[in-house]
């Protein structure tokens, strides 16, 4: 048995996991920095510290399920697209498999194949699963990148509850009197973090995805604390 070459390179692919990671990604970061925003804006109004607390806890049930119905919505929209595909590619090739084929050798050709090597090779796709070589070669669509409405739905909810409850538990253990100054640094290391784990998981930049989160973190956090206080002045 012959050793691996020293010079193999192990290659770890991510764009399996990014229909799961963008979810998650996004209901983290929402819950993150709505939950904060709102509680910020709230404790800038100067109400009490058990009704911001309370002002948490319901932006954290309402924004976790809101999350999870408009990612299922979103998905589910996009499945039943590609559920329309199927139908229409599998009557295509029923009512003119010749016709598939070719365009299939015309696909391969169009990406370096020989014409010969195309049509050799659509002829013995067309044989053994030709509507998952029309769905795949002519539309992009595989199992990987297959739309998963539930899965995207219960990884935004969920994600979502835990970003929130980092500020709510910010708020929790912090004197009324630091609370403001508690969840804005708190929630905006939790961002930084956010964003240097999504870009490890990702394969991207680091510090430019923390930094990007960051900003529009402390941008909303911010704009809420300006608003809050200016009507907890004119009450």
């Amino acid at each position: 048995m012959s050793n691996p070459s020293p010079d193999h390179f192990d290659e770890h692919h991510v764009s399996h996991q990014l229909g799961w990671l963008r979810a998650a990604v996004l209901g983290a970061n929402d819950g993150i920095i709505s939950t904060a925003s709102v509680m910020i804006g709230v404790a800038a109004a100067s109400v009490s510290h058990s009704a911001l607390l309370l002002t948490g806890t319901a932006a954290l049930v309402a924004g976790a399920l809101s999350m999870a119905a408009g990612e299922y919505v979103s998905v589910s929209t996009q499945a039943d697209s590609e559920a329309a595909d199927l139908k229409i590619e599998k009557a295509a090739i029923q009512a003119d498999p010749e016709g598939e084929r070719q365009e299939l050798a015309e696909i391969y050709q169009s990406r370096g194949l020989s014409a010969s090597l195309a049509q050799q090779v659509a002829t013995e796709l067309m044989a053994h699963d030709p509507i998952g070589a029309h769905m795949r070669d002519e539309l992009g669509l595989t199992d990987t990148h297959k739309a998963k409405p539930i899965q995207a739905a219960f990884a935004s909810a969920v994600s979502f509850a835990i970003g929130a409850s980092l500020p709510l538990v910010a708020a929790f253990i912090t004197p009324p009197e630091l609370v403001i100054w508690s969840l804005g640094l708190s929630s905006l290391l939790a961002l930084i973090a956010l964003g240097l784990l999504s870009a490890h998981i990702g394969g991207a930049a680091k510090l430019r995805a923390a930094l990007r989160i960051a900003f529009w973190g402390a941008a909303a956090m911010g704009l809420t604390y300006v608003v809050g206080s200016w009507f907890g002045v004119v009450v």
